[in-house]
């Protein structure tokens, strides 16, 4: 995961052509804000494309499109949902081009490793998820990510997907049945448990 300032974004803007260049933030609140949600960002985009490298991209990509839309937010809370929005639609974007060219989604060993003192067994658990959330659909992934990984609400999640917030409860109960097929465990019983 490589560091992105607002010096990027002016330097990718010159290979532009011109447009108004306003910016959201300043260098110093723009590192902040870098600092605060990059890791949880650039995770959520590794899960869901399952690419340590393409996420690398994408989260660029995010930052930049958010500082580009010079709005103004409310707070910390809709600067995240703005960032999660940003590159779930970049992440689904991909998907789409990917599912025309017929590519397949292919799991690198680089990109389960991610933690340094994990233990072999840690290792392969990590590489059976991996493997497991590529045979998921996209926004299924997405789902299970935001809402355990990221602790999204249901209304959050409804807002990123573009789905009615009923809907996400169920979505989620079947891609957690089916992720643990996948993975050979016992079904989970009921749809409780998840965050409203």
């Amino acid at each position: 995961m490589r560091h992105l300032t607002v010096s990027h974004v002016d330097h990718f803007d010159a290979t532009l052509p011109e447009v108004d260049m306003r910016l959201a933030m300043d260098e110093e609140a723009f590192r902040a804000l870098y600092d605060r949600t990059a890791r949880p960002l650039w995770a959520y985009l590794a899960r869901v494309t399952g690419d340590r490298h393409v996420a690398d991209d994408l989260l660029q990509e995010t930052y930049y499109r958010f500082l580009r839309a010079a709005t103004v937010h409310e707070g910390e809370a809709h600067r995240r949902h703005a960032l999660f929005a940003i590159a779930t639609n970049l992440a689904r974007d991909r998907q789409r081009r990917r599912f025309t060219r017929g590519v397949e989604v292919v799991v690198t060993e680089a990109h389960l490793q991610q933690g340094g003192d994990a233990t072999s067994a840690q290792v392969e658990r990590r590489a059976d998820l991996a493997r497991a959330m590529t045979r998921l659909r996209p926004r299924e992934r997405m789902a299970l990510w935001l809402a355990y990984a990221h602790g999204s609400s249901h209304k959050e999640i409804a807002d990123l997907l573009g789905l009615r917030t009923g809907s996400i409860k169920p979505m989620l109960f079947r891609a957690r049945r089916r992720l643990a097929d996948l993975l050979g465990h016992a079904r989970p019983a009921s749809p409780g448990g998840s965050r409203e």
